[in-house]
């Protein structure tokens, strides 16, 4: 038998128990990095598994490759409306925050260690960003709900403060190993990691669109490999330029993901679960790589540090930059509480051991006892923390099960099924009672083995199959038409034009979106327009009707065929500081 089938079935095993106990976190309350984390040292060669596995350089490169992966998947499922929202508070959070964690977290670590002061701020460094692996996977499954702008903070803070944290820890290394000096040459790095990270995401980016949906392959099933190798493409290209590759392949994912490409649907699904098989390697490898035994040396040193850093070091560097934008004390206390280690600080205490820095092992267990702490400490009270703020909000609703069936490269159109659910909005009633946007065409509908010709008089049930031909920018409605749940808040709606027909009813809408226009339920777009407007609607004339802006779309012999429904999204209230 060849080695690699040993190592493929070893693999294998890891791997399998890695999905087995993600199935734990819940049930546990645990982020699941810890239980890959324990995995991997139960793995390793103090644990039952007895692997033997000492190659940081393997375990940086494998890292470094997961981590890219996850980032890539945080760009591709994050909405550049939310960026908009938050970047200017995530952004400084991302350079200045790190800064200032880095620096209170070094000096103390420096005195408890007795280590010289820039051997402090070295650890300091290491530990001062917040893991995008930990936060997105805490926040989008440990199953609470805060708000947009709280939720879009984090998340983009923990995806853009790697380089800074890059940055430094690279910067004190060349300080410290090859006497680099400080003041001009750290300034010129600091340039580079994020100037041509995001230049170079920017532009690899927007020339993926265009190539995915140029691009004729033999198969839809290469499309997702397409996209993934464009993402490695933005972050090779950046990190061989001087750049931050981390905020490369994060810039090209949110490029990439808020455009319609081919087949955007699998691709999706498709990286989600690349990141979700990146974790687990990530993770168990970094376990693999830790002596269990090693972090009881260092058990008291290292939970002064985390208690410093989580407790004093963070709260004082986003306390300030948060007042500056109306977060209030509770919205700030929960960020500063959501600062949890990851990968990221166990990857970056591999370079000392790179380079060859004198104690080096020390920094590394130290790290690695603070990360356990932190994502042990702050992701289990995560909940807790949330609700004890009353910051968490009604759970959104369950989007109707779809598969994409294919989408058609050269027509800007694609094929979706749908199979309602047992509480779905459509459910009961009848096609012609379903506001579905404009140009939406319902083309087949399945129930059991029976096919059913779609018609006006058509009643949907639960259980039903529907295949709908629709446009891309459209999905997101067509989504929420189907949705499980009876209520919905405009928030969950997409900030762009819904576009419908004329004769669509007002309780039509309301059922559909939960959108109010008038009391009379069974008036239409069409009369509500005739009866607010002028007596002869043209193209452009628009209705303000509360937060929702009616336009007329189209007309034809005086009868409003079209109508555009778009939402103004109120702007996130900022409470007032409490006592």
């Amino acid at each position: 038998m060849f080695q690699v089938d040993q190592l493929i079935l070893m693999a294998a095993i890891l791997l399998l128990i890695g999905i087995i106990s993600s199935k734990l976190s819940a049930r546990l309350g645990m982020p699941v990095l810890v239980l890959f984390l324990g995995t991997g040292m139960l793995a390793g060669e103090a644990g039952i598994g007895g692997i033997n596995f000492d190659n940081p350089v393997l375990a940086h490169a494998l890292g470094t490759m997961a981590l890219a992966m996850i980032l890539f998947d945080g760009g591709l499922q994050t909405p550049m409306s939310s960026i908009r929202m938050v970047w200017k508070p995530a952004s400084l959070l991302a350079t200045l925050g790190v800064l200032i964690t880095s620096l209170i977290t070094g000096v103390a670590a420096a005195h408890i260690l007795e280590l010289p002061l820039l051997d402090g701020l070295l650890l300091g460094a290491i530990v001062g960003s917040t893991d995008a692996a930990a936060v997105f996977s805490l926040l989008r499954n440990a199953g609470i709900y805060i708000n947009r702008r709280l939720k879009s903070t984090l998340e983009i803070e923990s995806a853009s403060n790697d380089p800074m944290a890059i940055f430094l820890t690279i910067g004190l290394l060349e300080v410290l190993v090859n006497d680099m000096p400080l003041g001009v040459g750290l300034l010129k790095l600091f340039i580079m990691q994020i100037g041509v990270g995001g230049a170079v995401g920017l532009l690899v980016g927007w020339a993926s669109v265009q190539l995915i949906n140029r691009i004729q392959l033999v198969t839809s099933g290469l499309y997702p490999v397409l996209v993934a190798a464009c993402g490695l493409f933005a972050f090779g290209v950046a990190a061989n330029l001087g750049g931050s590759g981390f905020l490369a392949i994060f810039v090209a994912g949110v490029m990439i993901g808020n455009r319609p490409i081919a087949f955007q649907r699998s691709t999706f699904l498709f990286h989600d679960g690349l990141a979700w098989m990146s974790q687990i390697v990530m993770f168990v490898v970094l376990g693999l790589l830790i002596n269990p035994v090693s972090l009881l040396d260092v058990w008291l040193e290292g939970l002064l540090i985390a208690a410093i850093l989580i407790l004093v070091a963070r709260p004082l560097a986003v306390a300030p930059i948060l007042k500056l934008f109306g977060f209030n004390n509770r919205e700030t206390g929960l960020v500063a509480w959501v600062g949890l280690r990851g990968s990221v600080p166990i990857i970056l205490a591999i370079f000392p051991l790179i380079f060859g820095l004198e104690g080096a092992e020390l920094i590394f267990n130290v790290v690695f006892f603070v990360v356990l702490i932190s994502a042990t400490l702050q992701g289990t009270t995560l909940p807790y923390v949330a609700r004890k703020l009353g910051l968490t909000e009604e759970p959104p609703v369950v989007p109707a099960a779809s598969l994409e069936i294919t989408a058609l490269e050269d027509v800007d159109a694609d094929i979706v099924e749908y199979r309602l659910g047992d509480f779905a909005r459509a459910a009961n009633r009848r096609l012609s009672q379903i506001a579905l946007p404009d140009g939406t065409v319902i083309a087949m509908v399945t129930r059991g083995k029976n096919v059913i010709p779609p018609r006006g008089s058509t009643m949907l049930l639960p259980g039903d199959h529907l295949f709908v031909v629709l446009r891309p920018d459209t999905r997101p409605f067509v989504d929420c038409v189907f949705a499980e749940g009876t209520a919905i808040a405009s928030r969950e709606l997409p900030d762009q034009t819904l576009r419908l027909k004329g004769n669509t009813s007002v309780g039509e809408i309301l059922h559909s979106y939960g959108i109010a226009l008038d009391n009379d339920m069974s008036r239409t777009l069409d009369a509500l327009l005739h009866e607010r407007l002028t007596a002869n609607p043209r193209e452009g004339d628009a209705l303000r009707l509360g937060s929702v802006t009616l336009s007329v779309e189209g007309v034809l012999e005086g009868r409003i065929t079209t109508a555009g429904l778009t939402i103004m999204q109120p702007a996130l209230s900022v409470e007032g500081a409490l006592p």
